[in-house]
């Protein structure tokens, strides 16, 4: 599969650090960008790559010429002229499925998993999507439970007051097909036309348009991808490298996590949660999620919610609740990396229960169905996590699982997470 990385930008936020380097070549360690991204690539047997590439171009091709320093096979398209972010693909005459990636991103991904992913689906396109610590002013992709994008929302679109932090990352999957669909001609890209210079923006042009078309997915991911676009970001980067999370956070290599029950571990216990209105974060909880995330363990929340099976909460009622804790956090900076629920309940003889769910399952904590499934889509090594919980039920899960398990009392989530990071660092 041929990859396609779009490495022409000027990087102007960041030049204050390097005014004569264009970004890709920017050292991380002593080591450019767009070099460390292509060595990524190769090692997962990505070794057919295309650079799109402007501004300062000479001194990218001197740098990486054919490529064959590195075992992978580089051309070039160079844009006398811009083209808009999605111009140059237009001229590359590519007719099969390949990967799209923004070279203005720091990132370190299973690319083969996301992949599979896209061939699974048999879309046009599949977003690499995650959640981030400023989901409020990222561009926001809205789904429905198969993946399948509903909307996509700017940072200059009104979005509702909860929503799930869910941001696209840049990075894509591509059918030739999408650009066929586009209907844009080719011919017209870099002329002028009504007096303005033809150029295709990749989002609004291409993208967008298929949304609620049932072509277009996401692909979920915890692993690292960082925008490196001012001297703040970029320094972060750099610590980032230094202690080892980007390359740990591949999920090609075994994750550590901290498991973390909902009710009275994140939000205050309110016997059951039925509306997301009375879904309130106890005090240390985003703060406490915050340090998770800042570590190489991954945040995920595991719940029992048999307020589905019990007929008294709706599918749509739960994404609502759970949207809402996401906002919450976002909004404080922090953000899950899973959620996984079970929706079950053993008991039956309830008004309006669905009966197809009341089951004895093997999610419902004390079980560990939650915590198994998240090791086998996350690839968890669940010996070195941690289960964190305010009942004994949670305490078994974790246990059963082969996790360390920590039971707390409300509001003490961010004392057991210390622990945890202190005693592991």
């Amino acid at each position: 599969m041929k990859v396609v990385l779009m490495a022409g930008g000027k990087g102007t936020r960041i030049s204050e650090l390097f005014p004569n380097i264009p970004k890709p070549l920017i050292p991380i360690e002593g080591v450019p960008v767009l070099e460390r991204e292509i060595i990524s690539l190769r090692d997962q047997g990505f070794k057919d790559i295309i650079l799109t590439i402007g501004y300062m171009a000479d001194k990218i091709k001197n740098y990486f010429g054919d490529g064959s320093k590195w075992g992978v096979n580089i051309s070039y398209f160079v844009e006398e002229k811009p083209l808009g972010n999605a111009g140059a693909l237009f001229f590359l005459n590519i007719e099969d499925d390949f990967l799209l990636l923004n070279a203005d991103a720091i990132f370190d991904v299973d690319f083969k998993r996301m992949v599979k992913y896209h061939k699974e689906k048999g879309g046009l396109v599949t977003l690499f999507t995650h959640p981030n610590s400023h989901p409020y002013d990222s561009g926001l992709i809205i789904s429905k439970e198969n993946g399948v994008v509903e909307r996509w929302l700017t940072k200059e679109d009104t979005r509702p007051d909860i929503y799930k932090n869910r941001v696209n990352a840049g990075l894509h999957v591509i059918s030739s097909k999408a650009l066929k669909r586009s209907g844009i001609n080719r011919e017209e890209i870099g002329k002028e036309v009504n007096g303005k210079i033809k150029k295709v923006d990749l989002d609004r042009q291409i993208l967008k348009p298929l949304c609620s078309t049932g072509k277009m997915f996401c692909y979920d991911s915890p692993e690292y991808v960082k925008d490196m676009g001012t001297p703040e970001r970029y320094l972060s980067v750099c610590d980032d490298y230094k202690k080892g999370v980007v390359q740990a956070k591949n999920l090609k290599n075994k994750q550590k996590a901290i498991f973390l029950d909902r009710d009275g571990t994140i939000n205050k216990y309110v016997g059951f949660l039925r509306k997301q209105e009375e879904l309130e974060l106890l005090s240390d909880a985003a703060e406490a999620i915050k340090q998770i995330n800042k570590s190489d363990y991954l945040a995920v929340v595991v719940t029992n919610q048999p307020v589905i099976a019990r007929g008294e909460v709706t599918w749509n009622e739960l994404d609502e609740i759970h949207n809402k804790m996401e906002t919450l956090l976002g909004k404080a900076g922090a953000y899950i990396d899973g959620l996984y629920f079970c929706p079950h309940h053993p008991h039956k003889g309830y008004e309006g229960e669905i009966p197809e769910l009341k089951i004895d399952c093997d999610c419902r904590k004390p079980k560990p169905g939650m915590l198994l499934k998240a090791a086998a889509e996350l690839n968890i090594d669940l010996n070195q996590s941690f289960m964190i919980g305010d009942s004994d039920s949670d305490i078994q899960a974790g246990e059963a699982a082969g996790c360390k398990a920590i039971k707390i009392e409300e509001g003490g989530l961010l004392e057991a997470v210390r622990g945890i990071l202190n005693d592991n660092n």
